[in-house]
């Protein structure tokens, strides 16, 4: 058997998160996945991450491990620089030393949102919270210790199974839950299964380098949960409009961090379909 005859096997970490419980049902086919969670690898452990390279000797590392809770980083930033700048950065030597590849995932959020319309690889992040700076160090740490890295930023995840609005709005309401929905805030929703078709696609092309991965359609948080409900049959729920100001967080958001990918365009990826052709099937999974 030959070398592009041979399966690959890609480590995927944060295998039990949204977008890594994506990774991992689309690699299942193509791929030997080995799919670790938290408890399996913590990444932040540089032992527990080279006896996990020792042992699989991966084709490519896939970093899912995500830190949702920025208001949370914003008051442990140690924590957060520790999974988010020294685990990636921990992954990518470990892969390089046995010719592995890694993808990192990363934010919109290394933006600081003042730009009208979209944000491309050309402009300079300048990230607000402790989340969105140690993202961008990850980002940095990850592409420094192996020069054969996918960095893949991308926007307001939202699937089955997830913990942040989004994901959970037709649960919330259908368990009565007061809902609040911002307004002024816009950015991307994207869904994980898209997301994670579209990271497949450019492992195999091969073009290492920095990538803007969304879904189409810039929209508000309260926007997309008004649609999300009216296709759920629950439009007699209200949402409450409120502005970032008024639910008083403690870490500052992006006020715009739509992003548009030009190393996709000239390598002639086409656009992922609009996160409102997603919502039935992100719907679908919600009642099974």
């Amino acid at each position: 058997m030959n070398e592009s005859e041979r399966k690959k096997t890609a480590l995927i970490a944060g295998a039990g998160g949204l977008l890594g419980r994506a990774m991992t049902s689309r690699l299942r086919s193509g791929w030997n996945t080995v799919a670790l969670t938290h408890a399996d690898l913590d990444i932040t452990s540089r032992e527990q991450v080279e006896a996990a390279m020792e042992k699989t000797r991966p084709d490519i590392v896939i970093n899912c491990v995500a830190t949702a809770d920025v208001d949370r980083c914003e008051r442990e930033p140690d924590w957060a620089y520790a999974v988010n700048e020294s685990g990636p950065q921990g992954l990518g030597r470990c892969a390089r030393l046995i010719n592995a590849e890694i993808v990192h995932v990363s934010t919109d959020y290394v933006f600081d949102g003042e730009k009208e319309g979209f944000y491309t690889q050309a402009d300079e992040p300048n990230p607000l919270s402790v989340y969105a700076k140690s993202k961008l160090a990850g980002e940095r740490a990850a592409e420094s210790e192996n020069e054969r890295a996918y960095i893949i930023r991308t926007s307001w995840i939202f699937g089955a199974g997830g913990k942040n609005f989004g994901s959970r709005v037709v649960e919330l309401a259908r368990a009565g839950a007061h809902l609040k929905g911002v307004t002024d805030q816009t950015s991307i929703p994207t869904y994980a299964p898209d997301l994670a078709a579209r990271i497949e696609e450019i492992i195999r092309l091969g073009s290492h380098g920095l990538y803007h991965v969304t879904s189409a359609g810039v929209t508000s948080w309260y926007d997309f949960a008004r649609l999300a409900l009216d296709m759920s049959g629950l439009d007699h729920i209200e949402i409450e409009k409120v502005t970032r100001a008024d639910l008083r967080q403690l870490a500052p958001r992006p006020r715009n961090s739509a992003m548009r990918c030009l190393l996709s365009e000239r390598l002639g990826l086409a656009p992922l379909r609009h996160w409102k052709d997603a919502l039935p099937e992100f719907l679908g999974e919600m009642k099974n």
